[in-house]
């Protein structure tokens, strides 16, 4: 930890990206962290292939879009291709990006912030959260093992082990097709086991009917309804195991008896589905307010939404929180007041956010 950048950017998608261009165009330090293996990482993961990306604006929305570099086109293009359009816009300004680093946490300096990650620490004055709300959910195991994958970027690299697939949707059975795929073309035979917790599997028609088509093609499935993840361990090796219990027997002196299966963490896959950021937000200290009856119209009643300023700034000095973390709504404080403000979940807003929030930057850091 050298540097002290002006901003640190967490999460590279929309918002991040356009903050990253909009500190790089106006002279600011930046530094954007992303998780994934690489930009907009979020949009990959969640869009379905072929896909389009379209120009959306809210109806009411009084401005353009800010940042006209990253706006999808009028005409619809496909997710793929507006990726890669990204990526080469990314690649022609040089905007400053470090992947796979997962975000861990923030800490107070005396002459700025400390943001804690998987690889290091960085130091800012301020800090622009922009992680998105599709926050892979965690698994609720005890012990310290690590945390096991959530997709597969290289279902080859599931070839010639037994792998476990955790969830009951279309995510973990698209999984479960890939890494058939791979094993079948180089004649694996090690299986796939499919672990939910509940009785059932739910998967629409056009998934079920691919899935159906790779085991008649030879794909090893093995099937595990009402199994739970319950322990997160370490063996005498040092290798970080999952154990899921798949059969319990409950017996009357209240020692109960239970069948299980242990796979190392690596071969694990969990598609569990996604959480919003308030876990963060709480392990931050950033401050939120839950939706009362006749207060929130947009929110549920009992939600917790995070508490900003006009600016974007959270309750915890110099971070400012953007994006699709903060939709569909979040608390406004403005002139003394606090109200419900609507943030719909496009790129649209996003890029617009990161304009107002750099904005607001500049003139405190005099730039």
């Amino acid at each position: 930890m050298n540097s002290t950048y002006d901003v640190l950017i967490i999460g590279g998608g929309p918002a991040g990206l356009a903050t990253a261009y909009l500190c790089h165009k106006h002279g600011l330090s930046y530094l954007v962290l992303e998780s994934g293996k690489a930009i907009f990482q979020g949009i990959a993961n969640t869009y379905p292939e072929g896909k389009l990306v379209y120009a959306s604006k809210p109806k009411d929305a009084p401005e353009p879009f800010m940042v006209e570099e990253l706006r999808p086109p009028d005409k619809p293009v496909t997710v793929e291709s507006y990726l890669q359009y990204v990526q080469h816009f990314v690649q022609h300004e040089n905007l400053n990006v470090q992947t796979e680093v997962a975000f861990e946490d923030i800490k107070d300096e005396r002459d700025g912030l400390t943001v804690i990650t998987s690889r290091g620490s960085f130091k800012g004055r301020k800090v622009v959260l922009s992680f998105g709300s599709n926050i892979p959910r965690e698994l609720s195991v005890y012990g310290d093992a690590k945390m096991v994958a959530k997709n597969v970027d290289d279902a080859g690299k599931y070839v010639g082990i037994k792998t476990l697939v955790i969830g009951g949707g279309n995510t973990a059975a698209d999984v479960i097709i890939n890494i058939l795929k791979a094993k079948r073309e180089v004649g694996d035979t090690h299986p796939v086991y499919w672990a939910h917790k509940a009785e059932t599997f739910d998967v629409n028609k056009e998934t079920a009917q691919r899935l159906g088509e790779e085991i008649l093609l030879g794909g090893n499935i093995r099937l595990l309804p009402g199994a739970t993840p319950r322990i997160g361990e370490v063996d005498e090796e040092g290798v970080d195991r999952l154990v899921i219990r798949i059969n319990v027997f409950e017996q009357a002196d209240g020692i109960d008896l239970y069948h299980a299966l242990s796979f190392p963490m690596k071969n694990v896959i969990a598609c569990i589905g996604s959480q919003g950021p308030v876990p963060i937000f709480d392990k931050l200290g950033i401050q939120m307010i839950a939706c009362a009856a006749g207060v929130c119209k947009i929110a549920k009643e009992g939600e917790r939404l995070v508490l900003l300023t006009a600016e974007f700034e959270s309750t915890r000095k110099g971070v400012y929180v953007i994006g699709g973390a903060i939709s569909p709504s979040f608390m406004k404080i403005s002139e003394g007041a606090i109200t419900e403000e609507k943030h719909p979940n496009l790129i649209y807003t996003a890029i617009n956010d990161a304009y107002f929030v750099v904005e607001a930057i500049r003139k405190k850091v005099g730039r």
